[in-house]
């Protein structure tokens, strides 16, 4: 079509482009010419042009026929669509359903509307489309005029997000002095939203952050936020936000608190989850904004609190904060807490844990991992039964499911502290223990744990102790204490301890019975003659679902023990099994396995298996599909000359 054509169009009047565009549609519907489609595209980009300014006259898209009307909608882009939607609204309309919306004469007009918002999304973040399709199915359904986990919500909250992301990265820059409001919406992202298409104007006001931030802030539910846009400003940019989720990031300065305080008093009713990382913040700024999530009430309806990577407390100190332990003790819903890697010490950490036990919290998930908090249960005095009666008189820890001290310098007398501790959690299903130097020692002090641990209701059933000093007398200890267990372990970690072959048979007994789905054995150094001993006392039925038997240099007998456990293990799902030094000519032992089996295996993984890269056997093993991908990834690349090392 000639640029005088396309002028013409433009020039037209509301009324007369929507029946330009019906004329078009009903051409496109009766004869069908390939040309047609353009002309539609071009009518549909001046009705959006118009809807998005703000032209009179524009409700009379809603007369046009149903059929006219869904091609409309079909062609329009996200903001202009958004804009038909805001305009339904303001004809008393109510706005477009999921399903379906109603004119006067209660006739169908449209029904794919939030197909239509998870087109967009999909279009423009298809990496992240199956997670959010998983946030949808799992998530709580609200009333459509929640916008609480439609697409459209979606689509704007994350659309919100990148605004902001990168108005923060403008907003760093040292040249930057004025406010975060005024900084411009890069033109990738007005393209993304159809605005370039239907108009190119850099002095507009959809331009700014605040356009953003006032038109789609409504649609926010989750923000993460960087320090330079935590100022008193973005309380007013995101008025109209009902903030369920928000994470802070890089809070150091004064500025920053009293933005986030502004935040948190503005979304206290709706607030459900808190975050900071990479945090820097005194105790008087810590009370400060602690005291700005329940002022004015009693309680607070936070259910997640989170600080990772951040520097809170004094470690010497022997106070917590005031309004942190009110925080604590009044949540009326908190659930989980986390406070990984925040430099707290043995002093605090027992206050947070003082404060746990005389609260009324029902805490299902507690996380206080990568601190030093060596000694922290020291002066507990099991002899007076001072401690016994205090765990006893409340439900915080009965109601505990996880707790993770991974990372927290425990040793063998920690370990005895902890087994009393223990001992009062009746519902613990999960124990992370890693990277802890417990030794075979510390194990042994939590044997008595564990034996009551396998035999309660609901049963311990999730067991990491990565990297903990063991050997393989510990190991086997703590491996006959699970024959108490009336079902397999959910999951058991003792990968990274030099356990050595000699691991091997108790290891296989111990995948009879009770067994365990997820097993990681990854770096125990079992070499050749550990498969080989696995391969030869493992059960004919094993209950295993995920296994990692990863740097343990197996090489062909690493394969000979895959191709057992593909035919044994009935529910395996997944398998690790990465730098083992398998040579290519043991891929057949696989292939063949492979070939018989009907199993469920949708996963095997040899990637470090360097040799394997140009394997003559390697492209039959790729024939093998799960759901359309390979089961078998196998390394890329050439083979490396360089040695294979697995000492960290």
């Amino acid at each position: 079509m000639s640029s005088e054509a396309q002028e013409r169009i433009s020039d037209l009047g509301a009324l007369d482009r929507v029946s330009v565009c019906c004329l078009v549609a009903r051409v496109q519907v009766y004869t069908r010419m390939p040309e047609v489609p353009s002309l539609v595209s071009l009518c549909a980009r001046a009705v959006a042009v118009g809807i998005v300014d703000g032209g009179d006259h524009f409700e009379d898209v809603f007369e046009l026929p149903s059929e006219l009307f869904d091609g409309l909608m079909i062609s329009l882009p996200p903001l202009a669509l958004e804009c038909l939607h805001e305009l339904s609204i303001s004809c008393g309309w109510g706005g477009f359903s999921s399903k379906s919306i109603k004119d006067g004469k209660k006739r169908e007009r449209y029904e794919d509307f939030d197909a239509s918002w998870k087109a967009f999304f999909k279009e423009r973040w298809p990496q992240d489309t199956k997670r959010m399709e998983l946030f949808v199915d799992d998530a709580e359904i609200c009333s459509s005029n929640d916008h609480m986990n439609d697409w459209q919500q979606l689509y704007w909250e994350t659309h919100l997000q990148n605004c902001l992301d990168e108005a923060a990265e403008r907003a760093m820059l040292p040249s930057f002095d004025g406010h975060i409001g005024e900084l411009t919406v890069s033109d990738s992202i007005l393209k993304s939203i159809g605005y370039s298409v239907t108009r190119a104007d850099s002095c507009s006001k959809l331009c700014t952050l605040s356009f953003h931030c006032y038109k789609f802030g409504r649609y926010a539910r989750c923000l993460r936020l960087q320090n330079v846009l935590c100022v008193p400003e973005i309380c007013d940019l995101l008025i109209t936000s009902n903030l369920r989720a928000l994470v802070f990031r890089r809070i150091i300065f004064k500025n920053n608190v009293d933005g986030v305080c502004g935040l948190l008093r503005q979304n206290r009713d709706t607030l459900k989850s808190l975050e900071f990382i990479h945090c820097y913040l005194s105790s008087v700024t810590f009370n400060q904004i602690c005291s700005s999530i329940f002022e004015g009430t009693k309680t607070h309806g936070v259910k997640s609190f989170s600080i990772k990577s951040s520097r809170i407390f004094d470690s010497k100190k022997s106070y917590l904060p005031s309004a942190f332990v009110w925080f604590l003790s009044s949540g009326r819903s908190l659930e989980s807490i986390h406070m990984t890697d925040i430099r707290i010490g043995p002093k605090s950490a027992k206050l947070i844990l003082d404060t746990l036990l005389k609260s009324s919290l029902d805490l299902i998930t507690f996380d206080i991992s990568d601190n030093n908090i060596r000694g922290w249960l020291s002066k507990i005095d099991r002899r007076s039964g001072e401690c016994s009666s205090l765990l006893e008189s409340n439900l915080s820890l009965k109601s505990l499911s996880i707790l993770n001290l991974s990372g927290c310098n425990l040793c063998k007398d920690d370990a005895e502290d902890l087994n009393y501790v223990l001992m009062h959690m009746p519902n613990l299903t999960s124990l992370d223990l890693s990277e802890n130097p417990l030794e075979d020692d510390g194990i042994r002090n939590l044997i008595p744990y564990f034996v009551k641990a396998f035999e309660k209701s609901p049963p311990l059933s999730d067991v990491k102790f990565q990297n903990c000093n063991l050997s393989c007398k510990g190991v086997t200890e703590f491996l006959e204490s699970s024959q108490t267990l009336k079902g397999p372990l959910n999951s058991l970690s003792v990968a990274e301890n030099n356990l050595f072959s000699s691991v091997a048979v108790p290891l296989a007994i111990f995948l009879g019975s009770p067994g365990v789905k997820t097993l990681d054995i990854e770096a125990i150094g079992l070499d050749a003659l550990g498969f080989q001993e696995l391969e030869k006392v493992m059960p004919k039925d094993v209950p295993l679902v995920h296994i990692n038997i990863s740097k343990n240099r197996g090489g062909a007998d690493c394969a000979s023990l895959i191709s057992k456990l593909i035919l044994q293990a009935p529910d395996l799902v997944a398998v690790d099994a990465g730098y083992n030094l398998i040579p290519p000519e043991a891929l057949m032992v696989i292939h063949d396995t492979l070939n018989r089996s009907r199993r469920k295996l949708q996963r095997l993984d040899l990637t470090g298996n360097t040799h394997l890269c140009h394997a003559m056997h390697t492209s039959k093993l790729l024939e093998f599909h799960f759901h359309g991908k390979p089961i078998v990834i196998i390394p890329s690349g050439l083979a490396s000359s360089a040695p294979y090392d697995d000492d960290p």
